[in-house]
């Protein structure tokens, strides 16, 4: 096997409108439906409103069941509430990481004092596909600070990961997932060089959300595209040619069918219609937000 990973696509993340929450999307796409097991990246980075209340701002309550639904944060901060009475606000360089199960229905808005924290928002947020069988779990909350992650940084501190979720880099994670995967948020500035090992089994995708660089044995690499890399080399040789955030996570494939709709990501048709009517019965709770 090969040192470094191949580039199997470089995903640009196009920008959409979400209901007047403007996201990008690098997937899925025409080009790459998903890359099990995670289904789905919206990157964000927007000034809050000033014309209505924090509390108004962001995303109402709504529903989901069978994936857990993970936010990155990387400017500002979000509070989060959801129907198993969990309610926290998680600031930059953060994560809030909520398994759906069973079904689940939860918020994400500004916290009150967001314009003190600049005004803004900057996140990604990601479905990771839950394996079938842990699909009616009860649903669980993980929230986390920056300062909850292992930090790895390099001798002349041009580059540093936190390291998020499974080992990388030597070090662990502290979310417990409920499948095999690791994720880590990654600084670098110009001149900067990383080199990571990664799990021999996962898929795995590097999304920079700024920036410019070089993928060893690929080459240039940019802002706003994510890159998935082939199952052929035992890591990623990061080097910066400005400074650069980006998102790096691999993950045992489930190689399951995956049906998604809407909110819901099941493994069967039925089972979204059997989501749709639990939702609409109030199976899965009810959020009532407040000032808290």
């Amino acid at each position: 096997m090969k040192k470094y990973r191949s580039v199997g696509a470089a995903l640009y993340a196009e920008p959409y409108d979400m209901g007047g929450f403007p996201i990008r999307q690098p997937f899925p796409s025409a080009h790459v439906e998903q890359i099990d097991p995670f289904i789905l990246l919206h990157h964000a980075d927007v000034k809050v409103p000033t014309h209505i209340a924090p509390k108004h701002a962001g995303v109402g309550p709504h529903p989901h069941r069978g994936f857990s639904p993970v936010t990155f944060i990387f400017k500002g901060a979000v509070h989060h509430r959801d129907s198993r009475d969990n309610s926290s606000i998680i600031h930059e360089g953060g994560v809030q990481w909520m398994n759906a199960g069973r079904g689940i229905i939860h918020s994400e808005r500004p916290p009150e004092n967001i314009m003190e924290l600049g005004g803004r928002q900057e996140i990604i947020q990601m479905w990771v596909n839950t394996p079938a069988a842990h699909k009616m779990d009860e649903p669980s909350y993980q929230p986390f600070e920056a300062s909850d992650f292992p930090l790895y940084k390099t001798e002349n501190e041009k580059a540093k990961a936190y390291i998020v979720a499974g080992e990388l880099l030597g070090k662990s994670g502290p979310v417990k997932a409920l499948s095999s995967l690791t994720a880590a948020t990654i600084y670098m500035e110009a001149g900067g060089k990383l080199d990571i090992a990664l799990p021999a089994n996962h898929n795995a995708f590097l999304y920079l959300l700024n920036g410019e660089g070089n993928l060893t044995a690929y080459g240039k690499i940019s802002g706003h595209h994510a890159y998935m890399l082939d199952n052929d080399g035992e890591g990623i040789g990061i080097t910066a040619d400005t400074s650069l955030r980006a998102l790096l996570m691999t993950g045992a494939p489930l190689n399951e069918k995956v049906v998604a709709h809407g909110p819901f990501v099941m493994n069967s048709e039925t089972q979204i219609l059997e989501a749709m009517r639990d939702y609409q019965m109030g199976k899965m709770g009810v959020l009532i937000e407040d000032e808290a």
